[in-house]
């Protein structure tokens, strides 16, 4: 079978790490070829080291723009030079251009979900909306949104496939075995509380887990924290650490490329988000054993279950966070019990094999129903630019449609 898969750029979002690990499962039995609208990030050589060469297809700063048009020209025109019979678009921006490039390409197209659409506005969630109903398939990857998908969305039940992230335990475990890349602060023994999020977004509320933190070692005044991650965001987490009195007990640790051995030096891990997907973190956690204590946002929950994998707050109580993490602090044994679930858990539902072995299987039921569409607009007299613009005219229209049933319900309520 012949695979497209295109995603934004090569960045270290969940998104993209599930993309390295599904290319290296599917290139052994399928013949892939990999797009991106940027040809950037850290994640490019990996992909290259597979002896894939990823083709750029630059949007010029806007999805409203003819450089937007001839990406979906640009596509289409691969997707038929290498014959690909299923395409799947990984985000949003990549989704844009993919399915009408599909449809043209005459191949079977499958729009990937991997979060509750919190970093887009409410047109683009419209619009992704909108991307759904026109694909073949949509991929979720956790229960949460799924919900959205078919309960929020309408998209026929039918059509859409929960396919939970995967893991390749022997690397991360390997991984975790081996030296430190670079060193950690020295903590002599103090119980260490780690959480891993970008600091680019506020939907990471790490000012929540830094809050939280400075509660709880009200009681437990050894306890300290590693943050790691990257953004923007840094100086302003760092200056609130500070003024929490948090100095030399909260350490920001920026990218790290050696993760899982900075989660083996760790007592517990920390999820605070308000918004997610299924967090590749908080598998990292489990698979390395850690009692979890996270927020109920996304899939969290859906990985940790309360009470059996870990322990489970409320989104932006910063309190009842401090208070979790002092009840795995005080329950060693308990604490143990999670950390030993988790692991088990990740070995059996999420490892990397069972995730490419889903993803096959989808793609080559769409392969098999693929609708043929480009033949049907050739032998109507259609042009590339027909099709192109007509595919994004239907999803303006739904975006529009959505927009104004939002305005008329809020009316309604006000």
């Amino acid at each position: 079978m012949r695979i497209a898969e295109i995603i934004n750029s090569f960045d270290i979002g969940g998104g993209e790490v599930q993309l390295l690990e599904l290319v290296r499962g599917l290139m052994k039995r399928h013949r892939l070829s990999v797009h991106a609208l940027e040809l950037r990030g850290p994640l490019l050589p990996g992909v290259q080291g597979l002896g894939l060469t990823p083709e750029g297809h630059p949007l010029g700063g806007s999805l409203a723009s003819r450089r937007a048009l001839r990406a979906v020209g640009e596509l289409a025109r691969a997707f038929r030079r290498d014959g690909v019979q299923v395409v799947h678009a990984h985000d949003f921006y990549s989704a844009f251009v993919a399915v009408p490039a599909a449809r043209l390409a005459g191949a079977g197209v499958i729009v990937g979900r991997l979060d509750l659409g919190h970093l887009q506005s409410p047109a683009q969630r419209a619009v992704l909306a909108g991307l759904s109903h026109a694909a073949d398939a949509v991929i979720v990857n956790c229960g949460a949104i799924f919900d959205l998908v078919i309960g929020d969305e309408r998209v026929p039940p039918d059509r859409v496939s929960l396919v939970r992230n995967g893991i390749d335990l022997d690397a991360f475990d390997a991984a975790r075995a081996a030296r430190l890349a670079l060193p950690l602060p020295d903590v002599r023994g103090r119980p260490v509380a780690v959480i891993v999020a970008n600091m680019r977004h506020e939907v990471k509320r790490q000012e929540d887990f830094l809050e939280a933190l400075a509660i709880a070692r009200r009681e437990r005044p050894d306890l300290a924290a590693f943050l790691v991650g990257e953004g923007d965001r840094v100086d302003g987490l760092m200056t609130l650490a500070s003024r929490l009195g948090l100095d030399g007990h909260a350490f920001f640790l920026g990218r790290r490329p050696d993760v899982p051995a900075v989660l083996a030096r760790a007592t517990l891990g920390v999820l605070s988000s308000a918004q997610e997907g299924l967090s590749n973190a908080v598998i990292e956690g489990m698979a390395a054993g850690l009692p979890m204590v996270v927020t109920d946002a996304g899939g969290n929950a859906e990985l940790v279950r309360h009470g059996e994998r870990g322990l489970v707050v409320p989104v932006g109580a910063p309190a009842a966070l401090a208070a979790s993490m002092l009840q795995v602090l005080a329950e060693p044994a308990r604490a143990r019990a999670f950390g030993e679930a988790g692991r088990r858990f990740v070995e059996e539902a999420l490892s990397v094999e069972r995730m490419v072995a889903e993803h096959e299987r989808l793609y080559r039921r769409v392969a098999a129903e693929r609708p043929g569409l480009a033949r049907s607009v050739a032998r109507a007299g259609g042009g590339a630019r027909q099709v192109a613009t007509g595919g994004l005219g239907i999803l303006r229209h739904r975006a529009v449609t959505r927009a104004q049933a939002g305005e008329r319900s809020a009316g309604q309520a006000g």
